[in-house]
């Protein structure tokens, strides 16, 4: 019986939630004509054309890399929404990955959770330096998933120095009861299986981050997972859904600069 969809709806609750995605991409177009040859577009990873990820890569040498797995209830958006989100990362130094994966219901999210670590590991095969992560809603789950044991493999894994679960869904027995559920097809056991909140806790620092104007289940999902593995919190104020990523664009932001801090055993 789909009784959360309510609880699960996102643009419902955001004044000018249908203005978003055009700006997004308007933004991301223009950031990518802004690099030019420093934007190196639709790089395969797997035999699909949506396994395929952009690098955005600075000026000069790149001290890491940082992977941003975007969102949309694994039904929705593609890589090149969110090229401008690369913007900070970028004028710190280090190069930005953004894949775009399978949806479902062509395949199902344990296909796309396969999809995301097959990309992680051919962007660790053709660059060096340290590793972050950060994902944005089904994209949170999607990084969250990246430390369970065995879906990375222990040298990608142990360049990974840093993972953001952004408005994640960590939990995904709800969406069971959501009309969602008609393409996820999910049963008690897959839902199970593909939540971050029952994998053990990781040994990669982690930073759950959620707007605290986000509908009560996005607070919950974010508080399950911090409190499932004893991750850091942060709750920000004034900020919703749709625009908690913006902070990407910014060099000196703190979430930007967390996520760019440089090891030096591994640079």
């Amino acid at each position: 019986m789909p009784d959360l969809d309510d609880a699960y709806a996102n643009g419902a609750y955001i004044d000018g939630a249908e203005a978003f995605p055009p700006r997004w991409q308007h933004a991301a177009a223009a950031y990518r004509d802004a690099l030019g040859e420093r934007a190196r577009l639709g790089i395969g990873y797997g035999p699909t054309e949506r396994m395929a990820y952009d690098l955005f890569q600075p000026v000069g040498p790149s001290s890491g890399t940082m992977i941003f797995v975007h969102g949309g209830y694994w039904l929705k958006f593609h890589r090149d929404y969110w090229s401008h989100l690369a913007a900070g990362a970028n004028a710190r130094g280090w190069s930005v990955a953004m894949p775009s994966y399978d949806l479902v219901p062509r395949v199902r999210i344990a296909g796309i959770t396969q999809q995301i670590a097959q990309t992680v590991t051919h962007i660790a095969a053709n660059t060096s330096g340290p590793i972050t992560l950060a994902g944005h809603s089904a994209g949170g789950h999607l990084v969250a998933r990246m430390l369970a044991p065995g879906r990375l493999h222990g040298d990608v894994l142990a360049r990974v120095t840093h993972v953001v679960p952004i408005s994640p869904v960590s939990d995904l027995t709800p969406l069971i009861r959501t009309s969602m559920n008609a393409d996820f097809a999910l049963d008690p056991a897959m839902a199970r299986a593909e939540s971050p909140v029952h994998q053990p806790k990781p040994t990669v620092p982690v930073t759950v981050r959620v707007g605290a104007d986000e509908r009560p289940a996005f607070l919950d999902q974010a508080r399950w997972l911090a409190e499932a593995w004893g991750a850091k919190h942060d709750i920000v104020p004034d900020l919703h859904h749709f625009d908690i990523i913006d902070a990407l664009q910014h060099a000196e932001h703190g979430l930007v600069q967390s996520l760019t801090q440089v090891s030096p055993s591994l640079n």
